[in-house]
């Protein structure tokens, strides 16, 4: 059976069906997956850490040994409780696939040990995988699948996380907040934490976006504006630098892309402007250059050529395409562009 829509995965993490006796939780966000998984630890058993009614395994204990799982769902529990088998499953070897598979059908038939609870937690399991069509499939077994949370999903995380130490948040900044999360839960309950430090835990506070302004730093953005400027300056270190900050703050390789490309469309925009007459500086003035970034943007407009950017723009081009193509290296991508257009900014005498 599968569990994809919020109210019933929630439904059934509240009060696991009767009859269900294995629950595969997979999804891209391991974040979601672990917190799936210790709500439904907590219905199964009273105490997770117990040893005696709780085995924790990895794919690592059933590549050692092959029957340990199927040996683990069998055994029955020393203290007369309910037994848990739990399995961390993060490999994707074919052969443990299928042996987790094996074990879970025996075990949602009722072959080895009824009493107990098989729980897998996985990351994102393609179709073709035959523990997911196990889960799927089997009357006594339930696979949910984790989807990424929607912004209002956040935005809860985040009311209900700070109202447990008095605070709270405008609805502005909650929102610059929400845009400014990382996708991956886990990382997003971290920075949660931390805001929560950073305002005062029990202070009964209500913070603005100018009370988050300090936090929050700089928006991801402007990391790839920067790096996009910097590689254009001929300072690859500092270009690479943003990319990765940039990367840490949520952005993508295509996003970095198009940031360059922004970047190079905007000193064409102003030597065509040279060229027609303007001077320099009454081009980038209407260009639409940000003050503080318009003494290094004249720089580079004054190294710069329309031929050499012509020479750059294919690379630029070619690098978007890379990034579009399913399982690319996209962040690999975005920092090769950088190099090549900061090599030819050093050629170029900047």
């Amino acid at each position: 059976m599968i569990l994809g829509k919020r109210p019933e995965i929630e439904r059934f993490l509240r009060a696991p069906q009767a009859g269900v006796r294995a629950a595969l939780i997979h999804g891209r966000d391991l974040g979601i997956v672990r917190d799936r998984g210790r709500e439904l630890t907590a219905r199964i058993v009273s105490n997770p850490d117990d040893p005696f009614d709780v085995a924790q395994l990895t794919d690592g204990d059933m590549d050692a040994d092959a029957g340990r799982l199927e040996g683990e769902l069998a055994a029955q529990s020393l203290m007369g409780g309910r037994r848990l088998v739990r399995l961390r499953f993060s490999t994707e070897k074919p052969a443990l696939d299928k042996l987790a598979a094996e074990a879970l059908n025996r075990h949602a038939a009722g072959e080895l040990n009824p009493d107990a609870f098989l729980l897998i937690e996985a990351g994102a399991l393609g179709r073709e995988s035959a523990l997911r069509k196990a889960a799927e499939k089997a009357a006594g077994a339930v696979a949910i699948v984790c989807y990424e949370d929607e912004p209002g999903d956040v935005a809860r995380q985040v009311r209900d996380t700070l109202a447990k130490d008095n605070l709270a948040l405008t609805a502005e900044a909650l929102a610059l907040f929400v845009a400014r999360m990382p996708k991956e839960r886990g990382v997003a309950r971290q920075e949660i934490e931390r805001l929560a430090l950073y305002l005062g835990p029990g202070r009964g506070a209500t913070a603005t976006p100018a009370d988050l302004e300090p936090f929050l730093g700089v928006e991801p953005e402007a990391s790839l504006g920067d790096a996009a400027a910097d590689a254009f300056g001929g300072r690859l270190a500092e270009a690479q630098a943003g990319l990765r900050r940039a990367a840490q703050e949520g952005e993508s390789g295509p996003a970095a892309v198009r940031m360059m490309s922004l970047h190079l469309a905007l000193l064409r925009r102003i030597l065509t402007l040279a060229k027609a007459g303007a001077g320099l500086q009454e081009a980038a003035k209407a260009a639409r250059v940000f003050w503080k970034q318009e003494r290094e943007v004249l720089r580079q407009a004054r190294t710069w050529t329309l031929e050499e950017l012509d020479r750059i723009q294919p690379e630029i081009l070619g690098a978007d395409r890379l990034c579009k193509t399913a399982g690319s290296p996209d962040q690999l991508i975005a920092e090769r562009l950088a190099l090549a257009v900061a090599s030819r900014a050093r050629r170029l005498g900047l």
